[in-house]
């Protein structure tokens, strides 16, 4: 429980950090050319930076509020056949 008020409200920071410092992360980071070709021409590394921030927050949320384990458990279970 304790690790959830520590790491959840960290990553919501880390996240929105990575999503308002874009630019940042473009000039001293560089490009990447995946997110070039498939997420757009001269923008999508910022996108792509933008939705790594945002991804980071929603998973950062959900594991504090304890959803996080059962979304998880939801995707992961029909896989083993009801093992777990």
């Amino acid at each position: 429980m304790i690790l959830r008020l520590i790491f959840g409200p960290l990553g919501i920071v880390l996240g929105f950090l990575i999503v308002s410092k874009s630019e940042w992360l473009l000039e001293n980071f560089g490009r990447v050319d995946f997110a070039e070709k498939y997420l757009g021409l001269q923008g999508g590394t910022r996108l792509f930076y933008k939705l790594l921030g945002i991804l980071i927050m929603v998973i950062a949320f959900l594991y504090l509020t304890g959803f996080l384990g059962e979304i998880v458990l939801s995707i992961i279970k029909p896989l083993f056949g009801g093992i777990l």
